[in-house]
């Protein structure tokens, strides 16, 4: 799963790709980024691209009461299964925008988390879904090097494939079953990740 990543600038790493930013605070520096966050997301309209502050986490179609907890990750083996993924990979498809992203490794009772980041060290696309206000990251089982630390890792685009994944006439799921997810390099951090409200440079920093 993917449950905090880093973003900076992301307006800045974004303004080639996008014609019009809406509710994202220029060049904020988020080293946490959490679940129930406002965070850039790029959308595709029919006259170009934008990047909107959406919320982190889908609330289910099927849920009744207020007390769900939203959706943060959506698989892709069952994108085309789950009532509440399937008809958003077909028209509602966003991408989030990132540096890199962190994951815990578990080991008998202990946690310790790593951060990771491309082998190339580009901005970060994932692939996502979206619903009005609010996304969750598309995940698929892990590349044999991330396997090590987590058997889930987010969907990676690369830069020159961003239009291809927005591009509705395309089948989403088949373009992301056939993706080569590019490569990735990490290292354990500092605990203090594990603090939702910490958020400073220092945490993405070897330990």
């Amino acid at each position: 799963m993917c449950g905090r990543y880093v973003v900076t600038k992301p307006i800045s790493k974004t303004e080639k790709i996008v014609k019009k930013v809406i509710g994202v605070v220029k060049n904020e520096n988020n080293y946490n980024a959490h679940p129930q966050q406002k965070l850039p997301v790029i959308k595709q309209y029919v006259n170009g691209k934008t990047l909107e502050g959406l919320d982190w986490g889908l609330t289910p179609s099927w849920a009744k009461e207020k007390n769900i907890r939203p959706l943060i990750n959506a698989r892709l083996e069952t994108l085309g299964e789950k009532i509440s993924f399937k008809n958003l990979i077909k028209s509602y498809r966003c991408l989030i925008v990132a540096d890199g992203y962190y994951e815990w490794k578990r080991e008998k009772s202990i946690k310790t988390p790593y951060y990771f980041e491309r082998q190339d060290d580009e901005t970060i696309f994932f692939a996502g879904i979206y619903k009005t206000k609010q996304f969750c990251i598309v995940t698929r089982e892990a590349t044999s090097n991330v396997g090590d630390i987590h058997d889930r890792q987010p969907v990676i685009i690369n830069k020159k494939d961003l239009n291809d994944y927005l591009n509705l006439k395309s089948d989403g799921i088949d373009f992301l079953n056939s993706y080569e997810a590019p490569e990735l390099k990490f290292h354990p951090v500092s605990k203090n990740v594990n603090v939702p409200t910490n958020n400073n440079e220092n945490l993405i920093l070897p330990k």
